[in-house]
């Protein structure tokens, strides 16, 4: 797996350690990651008929108007 380095405030990195409950800087950063791809796909997954819907009617050709 690829890795990336990337700089962060070290008070944000902290924080995010307290409240995800871990150890490591590189740990906090990969929940919180972790966390928000799965909020995303949850959202999607509760949305996603819905949105499904609203393309079928977009891709629908439109009667010219005026």
């Amino acid at each position: 797996m690829a890795k990336v380095n990337i700089s962060l405030d070290a008070e944000l990195v902290v924080e995010v350690m307290v409240l995800a409950g871990v150890g490591s800087p590189q740990d906090a950063i990969e929940v919180v990651v972790r966390d928000y791809i799965a909020r995303g796909h949850r959202t999607e997954a509760r949305t996603g008929l819905k949105d499904q819907g609203l393309r079928e009617v977009d891709a629908k050709p439109q009667e010219p108007q005026g």
